[in-house]
């Protein structure tokens, strides 16, 4: 798998944006990845060193419009922390 396909897309919200003063940044990774996978891709992408990798599977919700009902796509979310020493991962310092 491309370490581009892992990756799928920073996680921007509130509660993210508090992690980053503690050095640990989220995304949505691909389902089928692991915490290996994800440390790579994230060290070759950002170029930082990667201490720990958190992952979870969010499950979809279920939505309903009138009569219809479904449910959103499950997808998996990883939280990584960076080393001490790491410089910070510029796509996020623009968001603050």
């Amino acid at each position: 798998m491309n370490k581009f396909d892992i990756i799928r897309r920073p996680i921007v919200t509130e509660k993210s944006m508090d992690l980053i003063e503690q050095g640990k940044y989220t995304f949505e990774v691909a389902k089928g990845c692991t915490k290996p996978e994800i440390k790579k891709a994230v060290e070759e992408i950002f170029d930082v060193q990667v201490k720990s990798v958190n992952t979870m599977n969010m499950y979809g919700k279920m939505k309903r419009q009138g009569l219809h009902q479904g449910r959103r796509p499950a997808w998996k979310k990883a939280i990584v922390q960076l080393k001490e020493g790491s410089k910070p991962i510029e796509f996020f310092d623009s968001m603050e």
